[in-house]
């Protein structure tokens, strides 16, 4: 017992520094953050407390009600497009027996790659005056039903890469017997996906899932950097709502609010997460 005590407070002692930049860089911004959320704090001088006005002020605004239905169609395209693209890109790459780790490393290389350098080149594709915009007469990124959209293909394209190679991962740890057996069954390709490779890369699945889900309310480079929110708002997300009115309006207690809201949205899917997770068993 003596012997167990020691060893948990030397590994206690290791982790202190470690203990303490997190607290210093996470935890008080944090709770600073919720205390700035009921106050009317500019970004600039001292705050006055106004209570819940903040949110009051949120639940009838109608540029966060149309930033939050933007967020909950960027999550659905996120969970949709690159998942699926992901899938797809690892079940191939797993049935490639040569060059694998190039065709990896393809894949991978738009994630890696800055999102300011792939907003500007995608700027250029998508402009009106060249690229793919002046070749079909489209405004991607002018117009309002197709803004949002091509947002989200460009998020896709620099995102799915990352989601290849962790499937693969996944799908290469799945035994190789199961495989053989099934299909001295008469099993399919299809049928083996879907009966071996899904189930057995459920666990990689789900976590995935759980993090793109908090990632696209957390999604902000891409827009901002392609749109800045607009046009008209039609791109507008909570993330860059919160940096006009953090920024450009002074409204620091009032973004600080909204934060403490896209937080809440975050904390609901992981601890909806943890209790499916122990009463599915999934991590067995």
């Amino acid at each position: 017992m003596i012997r167990r005590r020691r060893a948990a407070l030397i590994a206690w002692l290791f982790m202190l520094p470690l203990v303490a930049v997190n607290a210093t860089v996470i935890l008080v911004p944090a709770t600073e953050a919720v205390w700035y959320s009921f106050t009317d704090w500019s970004g600039i001088g001292g705050a006055n407390w106004i209570g819940l006005d903040n949110y009051t002020r949120m639940a009838g605004d109608p540029e966060f009600r149309s930033a939050l239905w933007h967020n909950l169609v960027w999550t659905v395209v996120s969970l949709l497009m690159p998942m699926a693209l992901g899938l797809l890109g690892a079940y191939l790459l797993a049935r490639v027996r040569r060059f694998q780790v190039l065709f990896r490393l393809a894949y991978f290389i738009p994630y890696t790659v800055a999102s300011v350098v792939s907003a500007a080149i995608w700027k250029n594709l998508l402009s009106p005056d060249a690229g793919l915009g002046s070749l079909l007469g489209l405004n991607f990124l002018g117009d309002p039903d197709l803004a949002l959209g091509s947002v989200a293909v460009v998020n896709t394209w620099a995102f799915w890469g990352f989601l290849v190679v962790v499937f693969l991962a996944a799908m290469q740890s799945v035994p190789p017997a199961l495989y053989e057996a099934s299909a001295l069954d008469g099993a399919s390709p299809w049928r083996q996906f879907v009966s071996i490779t899904l189930p057995s890369i459920r666990p990689t699945m789900v976590f995935l899932v759980v993090q793109t889900v908090i990632w696209s309310f957390l999604a902000f480079d891409f827009v901002y950097i392609l749109t800045q929110g607009g046009p008209a708002g039609a791109t507008d997300l909570l993330s860059t709502l919160l940096y006009r009115n953090a920024f450009s309006n002074l409204e620091a207690g009032y973004a600080s609010a909204i934060g403490v809201v896209m937080a809440l949205f975050s904390a609901v899917v992981v601890v909806g997460y943890q209790i499916l997770r122990k009463l599915r068993r999934w991590e067995a």
